[in-house]
């Protein structure tokens, strides 16, 4: 690539992108990641925003950018970076990062920013399904008494990761059910072998004991009467929630009931950030 590339912000992902470009010869400029102690003299840390923009052309950020719409999302930093203050200076650069809100993609445009949006990007989100279902199977064994194989576990939804989960718990042995709105996800829920469960039939399906629940529905399906029924008939079960906000799971009403929910968005991040970053940077050279 050999362009003055900016990282700014994230978390363990563009630590490693950094890590990678830097290999390549690139002249890498970071601000927002001091937590982290680079060992390149390729690498250079910047002490402020001002400096950070001035030296790149294009700039690197998390994903999820923001999660308040107002700041920039830098777990590995102690600063706190105003999106506004940041596209000023970013004038006429382009910024790539991800799951970017329409305020900030408008906010974007008007300062002359190309913004591209990594979550737009179909061949990254399939291969961020990976590390996700790795993820989200390493926290079930993690946070159960028991094997995965001979466990009751319930998919709510089947899009690209209700697809691999399913596969990879029947591969473990689990007794896998999973909950669909479209006849065709269901239909190909029977063919592969799960139990197929309508969304109208959630509630009476709670009945049965599962062992794991995991969310992929970024809409609340498990609402008050639904964890409810998980109260009274089992409340053993752990629901691990992998949907982006708003999530699928009321978690007062499951505080409340004393229902284990484990939060576990960004998982690519979080259990294999080098191999999320290698997607990343293959991403960005394509674009």
């Amino acid at each position: 690539m050999n362009k003055k590339i900016g990282l700014l912000g994230g978390d363990l992902r563009i630590i490693r992108l950094a890590e990678i470009l830097a290999k390549e010869k690139n002249n890498i400029y970071t601000y927002a990641l001091e937590k982290n102690d680079f060992r390149n003299d390729k690498i250079i840390e910047c002490s402020n925003l001002k400096e950070f923009c001035s030296n790149c052309n294009v700039v690197v950020s998390g994903i999820p950018f923001s999660k308040d719409g107002i700041f920039v999302s830098s777990p590995m930093s102690d600063e706190h970076i105003k999106i506004e203050e940041l596209f000023e200076q970013l004038k006429n650069r382009i910024l790539i990062a991800g799951a970017v809100n329409l305020k900030n993609k408008e906010l974007a445009k008007n300062n002359d920013i190309e913004l591209i949006d990594l979550m737009e990007n179909e061949q990254l989100t399939i291969m961020n399904v990976i590390p996700t279902v790795e993820g989200a199977i390493q926290i079930a064994m993690e946070n159960t008494e028991e094997t995965i194989h001979g466990s009751n576990c319930l998919v709510l939804g089947y899009g690209r990761i209700g697809k691999l989960l399913c596969k990879t718990l029947k591969s473990l042995g689990a007794n896998v059910a999973c909950m669909a709105r479209k006849e065709k996800d269901l239909a190909w829920i029977r063919l592969l072998g799960y139990k197929d469960i309508y969304l109208k039939d959630l509630c009476s399906s709670l009945k049965n004991k599962y062992n794991i629940i995991f969310n992929t529905v970024p809409s609340i399906l498990l609402n008050e009467e639904e964890l409810q029924i998980l109260k009274q008939t089992n409340q053993n079960c752990i629901i691990i929630e992998l949907a982006s906000s708003p999530g699928g799971i009321d978690l007062k009403k499951a505080e409340e009931y004393n229902i284990k929910v484990i939060y576990a968005q960004g998982l690519p991040g979080k259990v294999a950030p080098y191999t999320a970053a290698k997607y990343i940077k293959e991403t960005i050279e394509k674009l």
